[in-house]
């Protein structure tokens, strides 16, 4: 492995374009675009607010940034590094923003769901979409692009409407029974849509393309219902978390319950892997050093040892004065091969469960010894990366598991982490910080850890500032515009 030096980031917007060759970051008012490979800034831009959001386009071309505060949105390309774009949704304001799977279309929200509008860049036409639902995931575009679902509530009923993305024509719209829809997600088939009712009532549905309901999914009543919900990569599975601490799997053919995985308190089986994280005892830091060099000498190490079964889990008490407990299954994952399922029990929070789909069982435990803050797959490969707020990279695979302390200078805890498009490097993201950890090292990535590149706080010589080429267009009395220069695609 190797490790990048430090780079600053604000509010961890840290993101890999989706070919691979790029790495975004929001630095207060600036986008920062590197170079994977040898980390070097490539293109360095100036927003007019601070950055709160940042999307790549599906084809890597165009990145987003999200002002939501003064509700513009501003968007950049590499190819034309000269070439921009501003759009301002005015007094309608602006809540969330997000590229349509052609990458030539834009979708604003307006605060409180007022509507939801459609920008392109290329004709510079406006369409909109009202009665948007305010849910956890009302939108949802289908693999491939073709199809978006939206979820809407109109006369007090959930509703749901289909477009087509080429034409942003409603292609079907239907009355869902749900009392109050909390998502939606299509299959990465595209040929069913799982719908889902709020935690209150426990309630899943599935419609195809037409909207028809396949199939109706209830496991209880009277008690609180669906926490979380994944499909696998092949559609063949449908995994329902649910607050009651059980995994339920679906299968596609009858939508009926395949196998229920229960988070029990003490793991007992012959054919599960328990790792367990012990750390070495360490004096305490003196004060006054936790930006020094000398301050990894006073951070614990840690290891892994397989327990013998039984083993039992840290468990912890729901606190009963929060209007939403920390109890149940609240994180859902397979693998990219199928294999596999990850879930995590949050009120067992130090703990992930790692099932094989092929036994529908139990396979490996990890248990942390700090709460687990993000855990994900690698894209290309069965293994697993995970983080808890500590200096330390944690992995897992079907080989073992192994405990890595990022080399840097000071202290730096990871919060976060995203895996390359390829699963080639993993990005650690701290508070204000981020570092990259390359798993193949080659001559390129050997030298970006030792790359000195930084941003000055003075304005640098690459920044492209915002220019107007065409005229803007009023496009209703919110005063909501687009500013955006000739773009020939």
């Amino acid at each position: 492995m190797n490790f990048s030096e430090l780079f600053r980031q604000s509010s961890q917007l840290c993101r890999f374009s989706p070919d691979g060759k790029y790495l975004a970051s929001g630095v207060d008012y600036r986008l920062v675009v590197r170079d994977v490979e040898t980390l070097q800034i490539q293109h360095l831009y100036s927003c007019l607010d601070a950055v709160q959001y940042i999307e790549w386009s599906s084809d890597s071309q165009f990145i987003l940034c999200g002002m939501f505060k003064r509700g513009l949105v501003q968007v950049w390309s590499l190819e034309i590094p000269d070439w921009n774009c501003k759009i301002d949704e005015g007094s309608a304001g602006l809540c969330h923003v997000t590229w349509s799977p052609d990458s030539r279309h834009i979708l604003t929200t307006a605060d409180f769901h007022l509507r939801i509008t459609v920008w392109s860049l290329v004709t510079k036409s406006v369409s909109y979409i009202r009665y948007p639902k305010q849910c956890s995931k009302g939108m949802d575009f289908s693999r491939g692009g073709k199809y978006m679902a939206l979820a809407e509530r109109r006369d007090c009923k959930d509703h749901i409407s289909i477009f087509s993305t080429q034409s942003w024509s409603l292609v079907r719209h239907f009355e869902c029974d749900t009392e109050d829809l909390a998502g939606l997600e299509w299959s990465p088939d595209a040929r069913v849509l799982g719908v889902w009712d709020s935690c209150l009532t426990y309630k899943v549905l599935l419609y195809s393309l037409d909207g028809r309901c396949l199939a109706h999914f209830s496991a209880y009543n009277l008690a609180l219902g669906v926490k979380s919900l994944t499909w696998s990569p092949s559609s063949q599975f449908l995994a329902i978390g649910s607050y009651d601490e059980k995994v339920r799997l679906l299968n596609h053919v009858t939508w009926k319950t395949i196998a229920v995985f229960n988070h029990s308190e003490v793991i007992d089986g012959t054919n599960v892997v328990v790792y367990k994280e012990l750390q070495s005892r360490t004096p305490t830091a003196p004060s006054g050093i936790a930006k020094t060099p000398i301050a990894s000498l006073f951070t614990p190490q840690s290891k892994y040892e397989v327990e013998q079964c039984p083993v039992k889990v840290p468990v912890v008490k729901p606190s009963v004065n929060k209007a939403v407990p920390r109890l149940g299954v609240g994180l859902l994952s397979f693998s990219c091969d199928n294999k596999y399922l990850i879930t995590r029990n949050d009120n067992m929070p130090c703990a992930v469960w790692i099932w094989d789909i092929s036994k529908l069982a139990l396979c490996a435990v990890l248990i942390q010894s700090h709460p687990i803050k993000c855990v994900c797959w690698d894209p290309r490969h069965p293994r697993l990366a995970l983080c808890t707020s500590s200096n330390k990279l944690y992995m897992w695979s079907p080989d073992g598991c192994l405990s890595v302390e990022a080399p840097v200078e000071g202290t730096f805890l990871i919060h976060s982490l995203s895996w390359h498009p390829e699963g080639e490097a993993i990005l650690l993201i701290g508070k204000e910080q981020m570092c990259v950890c390359f798993l193949s090292p080659t001559d390129a990535n050997a030298a970006a850890a030792h790359n000195t590149s930084t941003i000055s706080q003075a304005n640098d010589t690459r920044t492209h500032q915002t220019h107007t080429i065409s005229t803007i267009k009023n496009l209703d009395n919110s005063g909501a515009t687009i500013t955006v220069d000739s773009l020939d695609l």
